[in-house]
């Protein structure tokens, strides 16, 4: 077994410094933790030090609306999250305080396994082994453990709760499962791990083998399928846009968007995409598309753009600054599209 005492002083001379470091807020750690889900600390490190100022603490978001919490998550993707951070929050302060071990904490909406060890281990010295893709890693490595990552992540997270059993750990479980995070972002890394520089490249097997560079073994990646979308862009005079919030459930719930049609595998035309314009002006076409991926497929995007001296009032529909609003990646994009189209396609 990997000696827990040795990565823990490997972690107490090279641990990195981030701003969710050093506390055992459940607060804060369980806001990094929601915040690293799919996306890297160096987007997050701005974002999280904003957000404490806006919510510093776990009553100020559970009493925030939703659109303030919505604006605040705008760029960062994942949506549900905000939409479960939000739900959470609003159950801790009902129940008057943070659960204090894993099990409570993954009784919390929207709060899985890993990020209920995580904070369990953190903020609560709890000696659980949370299992990120770091973690996963490090784990299949260490054992040289050669089934596909689809297959063998139960017996992965199996193995690395053994490290925790360690005496060394178990009484550090926080830095522990920290030095973890660590090893696996700076040294065990998915493309040319440093070994050389790993406090267990003595009692890795994947090394000794010769094999660490390949686990852990994936599967062939699957060709994500491509959809399609057009989406209507309208400005006042002042330059204001007409945007739409989208239904709280599902992707992008709660977020506001560009209207347009539904996002479909099937290709738009665009007479056939015009009943969905939110009202009859002179549309302009604009070359191009926008594109961006989420999780399970691309989507691609056409726009089209119409002035009016003011936006109209409808229902469903708000009047938003063209400047400095907050909104999903997917429709920065297409403002980028019209910010880059000159010059403009044609009237429809």
């Amino acid at each position: 077994m990997a000696s827990a005492s040795l990565l823990l002083a490997w972690y107490d001379r090279h641990r990195r410094t981030l701003p969710w470091r050093g506390t055992r807020d459940p607060y804060r750690v369980w806001l990094s933790e929601v915040m690293l889900q799919q996306t890297t600390v160096a987007a997050v490190t701005p974002r999280y030090t904003r957000f404490l100022e806006r919510f510093p603490d776990v009553a100020a978001l559970a009493a925030a609306p939703w659109e303030a919490l919505a604006e605040e998550w705008a760029g960062l993707g994942y949506y549900a999250r905000a939409r479960n951070l939000h739900a959470a929050a609003q159950a801790v302060v009902e129940r008057g305080s943070f659960p204090g071990d894993s099990a409570g904490l993954a009784a919390l909406p929207g709060i899985g396994a890993y990020t209920a060890a995580a904070v369990a281990a953190i903020a609560f010295d709890e000696p659980v082994m949370p299992v990120d893709g770091n973690v996963e890693r490090v784990t299949a490595r260490i054992f040289a453990e050669q089934m596909p990552l689809h297959a063998a992540k139960v017996r992965l997270a199996r193995l690395a709760a053994g490290f925790m059993a360690q005496p060394e750990a178990r009484a550090r479980p926080g830095d522990f499962a920290q030095a973890m995070f660590d090893l696996g972002a700076t040294i065990c890394t998915p493309r040319r791990p440093a070994c050389a520089l790993c406090p267990w490249s003595g009692e890795c097997a994947a090394r000794a083998l010769g094999i660490a560079e390949t686990l852990p073994a994936k599967a062939a990646k699957k060709v994500r399928p491509v959809r399609h979308g057009v989406h209507f862009l309208l400005r006042d005079a002042e330059g204001r846009m007409l945007l739409r919030r989208r239904p709280p459930e599902g992707l992008l719930g709660g977020m506001l968007e560009v209207p347009g049609t539904a996002w479909r595998e099937a290709g738009w035309a665009i007479e056939e995409a015009m009943p969905f314009a939110p009202i009859r002006a002179g549309w302009q076409v604009l070359p191009g598309e926008a594109r961006h991926g989420f999780t399970h497929f691309e989507l691609r995007m056409r726009l089209l753009v119409a002035r009016c001296p003011s936006l109209p009032r409808i229902e469903g529909f708000e009047a938003h600054p063209g400047e400095g609003l907050a909104l999903p990646t997917a429709m920065r994009r297409l403002l980028a599209l019209d910010a880059a189209a000159l010059p403009v396609a044609g009237k429809v």
